[in-house]
């Protein structure tokens, strides 16, 4: 992929796809800023070059044509003027173009807000080529989406490149897939077996072990146990039935921590996954497991994970997640850790800085390690 140093981008007019799609509270408060930080590069980039600056994101999955305040970028917008250090303005309509005063850098109102962003509708597309010199590809977590302002703007645009970011991103990810130091150490957790059934399949031909939790571990303990009220996905049964023949590097939990509530005060006990009763919940690994995990950790030498293994935003059920982190940044392993709640667990710990590589995507993080490619890294390739 061409990349933003590759251009002449001085003087410039370039709009920058950035993530700025992070957890905030129910007033919109900024609760993670990570994916934020992490586009900053790119940014502090164009203004060394005195660019003129635009930069475009979604939050959240809003209806299309629909202003709504909780989706609002304005929040963002005042965030990054601050950090930043530099006039950030908040344009709420640039479909038919914009005006730059005094320097400041114009952030786009939710992207999302417009109708057909999200099916990639050619007029939209064309309208925001129409904004800059220079479209810069920089938002890795959207680059599995077929969308206005991350895919089909590279075809309407006079010159794309990828952002520093991006190109950081495939790159770690290419240094996983193409050459990983083994033992490889693989942790895939999250509600739904079906949705990450293809990345298990190609994590358990990769990696020497693939140790699992939260609800796709459920699924699959639920083949021969009773899980009780436990979040599990009782239509992917055949789905797990297969996962567990064909693979037997697979780490399933042998012991649970589990509550009839989910708060900070339940009353948790720990139990074998054959002795769980009806009205109780599987909320985090037992200490059995973390010592199973805690072994084959400090076995490897590439470490990938994706998914916390409990319900850590309550202190009862984080120890699971906190045992995984501190196996982590303990081991000499090349680690790279990807995905909305995984982040969160890390800035939770505040241990940024041990891991070898945060990747901002979540679904696309996932995708490109079981495609070797997305769709907007792909056009990138093929246009430069």
């Amino acid at each position: 992929m061409l990349s933003i140093l590759d251009l002449n981008i001085q003087n410039k007019t370039i709009l920058i796809r950035s993530d700025l799609n992070i957890p905030r509270d129910l007033n919109g408060n900024i609760t993670s800023d990570i994916r934020i930080k992490l586009s900053l590069p790119t940014i502090r980039y164009a203004l060394k070059k005195e660019c003129k600056i635009i930069i475009a994101s979604h939050l959240g999955n809003p209806i299309e044509g629909e202003y709504n305040d909780f989706f609002s970028l304005r929040k963002i917008g005042i965030y990054l003027a601050k950090i930043l250090n530099h006039k950030v303005v908040l344009k709420k309509h640039y479909l038919n173009g914009l005006k730059f005063k005094n320097n400041e850098i114009i952030l786009l109102e939710n992207v999302r807000f417009n109708i057909g962003e999200k099916s990639n509708n050619e007029k939209l597309a064309e309208k925001y080529a129409s904004l800059c010199d220079i479209f810069v590809m920089d938002a890795f977590a959207t680059s599995h989406r077929i969308h206005s302002s991350t895919y089909g703007i590279i075809k309407f645009v006079k010159q794309s490149c990828a952002g520093l970011l991006l190109i950081s991103e495939i790159e770690n990810l290419k240094k996983f897939l193409k050459n990983p130091l083994k033992p490889i150490i693989s942790i895939i957790g999250g509600s739904k077996i079906s949705t990450k059934f293809n990345i298990l399949k190609k994590l358990s031909k990769l990696s020497n072990k693939v140790i699992v939790g939260g609800g796709i571990a459920n699924t699959l303990i639920s083949l021969n146990n009773n899980i009780g009220n436990s979040l599990y996905e009782p239509n992917a049964i055949l789905l797990a039935q297969e996962i567990i023949q064909k693979y037997k590097n697979i780490i399933i939990p042998i012991d649970c921590i589990v509550s009839t509530t989910i708060s900070n005060n339940s009353l948790i006990k720990t139990k074998k996954i054959t002795n769980i009763l009806k009205n109780e919940k599987i909320l985090d690994i037992g200490n059995k497991t973390i010592n199973i995990i805690q072994n084959e950790l400090k076995k490897a030498k590439t470490i990938l994970w994706n998914g916390p293994v409990g319900v850590f935003e309550f202190k009862n059920f984080r120890k699971g997640t906190e045992s995984i982190i501190n196996s982590i940044i303990h081991s000499n392993a090349f680690s790279i850790v990807g995905g909305g709640d995984t982040l969160a667990a890390l800035e939770l710990f505040n241990i940024f800085n041990k891991i070898s590589y945060i990747s901002t995507g979540g679904g696309a993080f996932l995708k490109y390690i079981e495609k070797n490619k997305l769709p907007v890294t792909t056009l990138l390739e093929n246009i430069s």
